[in-house]
């Protein structure tokens, strides 16, 4: 089965400009060097965007110092905290869509790999993320070229979570976006945003959300406040697949080392 590992919201900042007093680069590096050392064997690793804090130049400079020297090829999405033109002078080398959307496919021996661009740089509410209709067709396209089935890769959630601000402003055409993924051959779509690890079943599509290797959202369901942030462990996603099955394991950074026992 392939390995792909996945990390989303690191909000990288200015050194010495922390978030609820943690330095966002120095717990990306922490979570990395961890999946260095013990998921060295992935094919691949997935960054699903908010990866600065302000989209600034210099913080995307220091995440491409971050990312020096990784044992895996890295493919990165932006998130509502970044920007896009930023991105894509730090990035070059980032795939776009022919609308300069940061998207693009990843093809497997038996799985495509689709990385979607949900930023809406004009959002009614602010922070919330969209597909227009040239993203779409571009989905649509990927999805019905695939040879076999497909893993989603997006920043905005495209389901209620529970979390009221953040359910505000996660991908305003959700429930479009769930429709066309479900007429394809859709195996499990996986985003963050949230801050929190969440699995669900929504109109029959297996969908999974990332916890940030920074900062956390409380466990607070119904919360109106879409920046409440909580320091507990870091963490990233682990995914086995081999086409028609997922497998998806959340690995936790920075806790205590523990003996490992036999009976």
């Amino acid at each position: 089965m392939a390995k792909i590992l996945v990390m989303t919201d690191p909000h990288i900042t200015e050194a010495g400009t922390p978030i609820i007093g943690l330095d966002p680069a120095l717990r990306l590096s922490e979570a990395l060097a961890h999946a260095a050392t013990h998921h060295s064997d992935a094919s691949h690793l997935i960054l699903t965007g908010d990866l600065t804090h302000h989209g600034t130049a210099p913080e995307y400079a220091r995440l491409k110092e971050t990312l020096q020297d990784l044992p895996w090829p890295v493919s990165l999405l932006i998130g509502n905290h970044d920007n896009r033109a930023t991105f894509r002078q730090a990035f070059p080398q980032t795939p776009t869509d022919p609308n300069g959307f940061v998207q693009t496919t990843i093809d497997l021996p038996d799985t495509r790999l689709i990385l979607l661009d949900t930023v809406d740089e004009n959002a009614t509410v602010p922070h919330a993320g969209i597909l227009c209709p040239d993203r779409l067709a571009w989905l649509q396209n990927a999805l019905a070229e695939s040879p076999g089935p497909c893993l989603v890769f997006m920043h905005h959630h495209a389901f209620e979570t529970g979390f009221t601000a953040m359910d505000r402003i996660n991908l305003a055409n959700a429930a479009e976006v769930r429709t066309l993924l479900k007429t394809h051959n859709t195996s499990h779509v996986f985003a963050g945003h949230v801050h929190r690890t969440i699995h669900a079943t929504v109109d029959g599509l297996a969908m999974t959300i990332f916890k940030s290797p920074c900062h956390q959202q409380p466990m607070m369901l119904g919360d109106d406040n879409s920046s409440s942030s909580i320091d507990e462990p870091g963490g990233y996603g682990i995914l086995l697949t081999d086409g028609p099955n997922v497998v998806v394991h959340f690995e936790d950074v920075g806790l205590p080392d523990k003996p490992v026992l036999t009976h």
